[in-house]
């Protein structure tokens, strides 16, 4: 929207801080000018009744494998990358982080060259890059190939290092058996978003990757040392350590809903649980199966599995996981709405404009089905 007035109202605004009930929203020449009481929305310009609807900033999204059919990993290329986002956008997703899933030097080093391409070309909503591997543990793989998994060297340092120059922002998932506290302490300060992931290493040494500067876990609960009565593992480091943020996927596949009801109930702030689709090719498609890397994977009843049943990636967007929380966990909707868009901003160091612009809005329906842009207003 470029010009004029809108007002939205009988319904909600999340504004990346509260949700509003009972208040009408207004846009005018493009940015919210003001809510108020619903009983005292202006008559001028063009009405809009929400029928309980949400307004919401589009969501950020920190793990997306691929999406209209590609996979980063078929392909990293500028193209792949723009052909991502787009479906992602269809998605409700304003901003994501094409992610790379363990492969050869070559390969990683074309996806930097690609995610710095395209940041430089403006393609919408990127916001940097995710690689997830291949420094990591075999024994928690997951899908993952083995053979490509490797310890961290110092040309992969130096390699992760420029990068983060070159980008907004580089996040690198990567576990302790493969990298070590000085080289994690190097990224670090390069600027690098640390995520300890697909990892076996126990608590006081995922507490010690915290203190070099790892500031999130990937996929909580999933390919990760567990939480038991005497070793309370990378699960239990997550959730103790406030400087730790984790991204869980909230299908009710990968992590069971009451265990995702324990772990909001036990996190320690300031790090928070925020959502990410860990979204394969499928995303946006009526897609059956794909194929990773030759191996092939299929979509049935919501999940993606390789041949031996083991899960790969996921069959999920972030309204999804948005009711899935909701419905079936129990958190407060101002929390669900905030683990799609505000904490994971915040984590890669973005900021929402404020005010907020009509062209990043979103509505999500009562029911938590689906979400739409909100339409060129012109």
């Amino acid at each position: 929207m470029t010009s004029g007035s809108i007002t939205f109202r009988n319904g909600a605004l999340f504004d990346g801080r509260g949700l509003h009930f009972g208040h009408a929203t207004t846009f005018r020449d493009g940015t919210l000018a003001g809510t108020v009481p619903d009983e005292s929305a202006p008559k001028d310009g063009q009405v809009v009744d929400l029928n309980g609807d949400i307004l919401c900033p589009g969501f950020v999204d920190l793990q997306v494998n691929g999406g209209d059919g590609v996979m980063f990993n078929d392909d990293p290329s500028v193209d792949t990358i723009r052909r991502i986002a787009d479906a992602h956008r269809r998605l409700g997703v304003a901003s994501l982080l094409p992610t790379l899933i363990t492969d050869t030097p070559e390969k990683t080093q074309a996806a930097i060259e690609a995610a710095i391409q395209a940041v430089r070309a403006g393609v919408p909503g990127v916001a940097g890059l995710h690689l997830e591997g291949p420094h990591l543990s075999v024994a928690r793989k997951g899908a993952h190939d083995g053979a490509l998994i490797r310890p961290m060297e110092e040309a992969d340092l130096a390699t992760l290092i420029e990068a983060a120059g070159e980008l907004p922002c580089l996040m690198v998932t990567l576990a302790p058996e493969s990298v070590s506290e000085k080289q994690v302490q190097a990224l670090c300060e390069a600027g690098v978003l640390v995520s300890l992931g697909h990892s076996d290493a126990d608590f006081v040494t995922c507490q010690r990757y915290a203190t070099a500067g790892a500031r999130c876990v990937t996929h909580l609960f999933n390919a990760m040392s567990q939480m038991g009565n005497r070793e309370p593992g990378l699960v239990g480091a997550a959730l103790a350590n406030g400087g730790l943020s984790a991204g869980v996927i909230a299908d009710g596949i990968h992590v069971h809903p009451e265990v995702m009801r324990a772990a909001w109930a036990a996190k320690t702030a300031p790090g928070q649980v925020f959502l990410v689709s860990d979204a394969m090719a499928v995303a946006g498609t009526d897609q059956t199966a794909f194929e990773l890397e030759g191996r092939r994977i299929t979509r049935t009843d919501g999940r993606l599995t390789l041949e031996d049943g083991t899960l790969a990636g996921a069959d999920l967007d972030l309204t999804t996981a948005i009711r899935t929380l909701v419905t079936q966990v129990g958190v407060p909707l101002q929390d669900a709405l905030a683990a799609a868009t505000t904490y994971p901003a915040t984590l890669i160091g973005q900021t929402a404009a404020q005010p907020l612009r009509y062209d990043m809005m979103i509505r999500i329906s009562a029911d938590l089905d689906s979400c739409s842009w909100l339409p060129d207003q012109g």
